[in-house]
């Protein structure tokens, strides 16, 4: 049986070579690989709204997955990202119930928006990690954390947060509304903490 890799996300970021992708960065939970993938700029949001635990007004594809699966009593036992070939990823996403266990092909970004919403562990083949992964040096590390303290999320913009004070619970209440019609997550993750800070 293949060796596998457990993965966690560490971060999402816009792609600046491919205008409307991102990278999303996986970290080897027990190593110090990193496993960067460019994924579209629907699944970056799917994976997003999820973590940021942001609820949208409709159910959005990868929900829809997941109340189908509870409806017919079926869990995510876990994701793999299974192979790499030119440069692009496969994934399986291991479904069983009580009777059956089942492998579905899919790609790593739909796999992971999935396991999110299931909290289902995220694996990669050691093949894939030992071509594709970037190695981080304990220094690399210890700079990489030191970064993610001293750049706390929502810093780069004090007008705008420095705004969200100003606004009564109930405007709150209507612009995080617009902010998720808009799609806008980042701003409605912001509007979302603030309402949180005041109940």
């Amino acid at each position: 049986m293949e060796k596998l890799v457990e993965l966690e996300i560490l971060g999402l970021s816009s792609n600046h070579s491919q205008s409307g992708s991102f990278t999303l960065v996986m970290g080897e939970v027990e190593g110090s690989r990193r496993l960067p993938i460019v994924i579209g700029m629907f699944e970056a949001q799917a994976i997003a709204i999820e973590i940021e635990k942001i609820i949208p007004n409709r159910p959005m594809t990868h929900d829809l997955f997941k109340s189908f699966s509870d409806s017919f009593k079926f869990e995510i036992e876990k994701i793999v990202i299974s192979d790499m070939k030119e440069g692009v990823f496969y994934a399986k996403i291991h479904c069983k119930n009580s009777a059956v266990l089942v492998e579905i092909d899919s790609r790593p970004s739909d796999a992971i928006a999935i396991a999110v919403r299931f909290s289902a562990p995220i694996f990669c083949a050691e093949k894939v990690m030992s071509e594709a992964a970037i190695e981080f040096t304990e220094e690399e590390k210890k700079l990489e954390s030191s970064k993610e303290i001293q750049s706390p999320p929502q810093k780069a913009n004090p007008k705008k947060e420095a705004s969200l004070k100003d606004f009564s619970l109930d405007k709150l209440n209507q612009l995080l509304e617009k902010a998720i019609t808009n799609e806008d997550y980042e701003r409605a993750a912001r509007i979302r903490d603030e309402i949180n800070k005041r109940n």
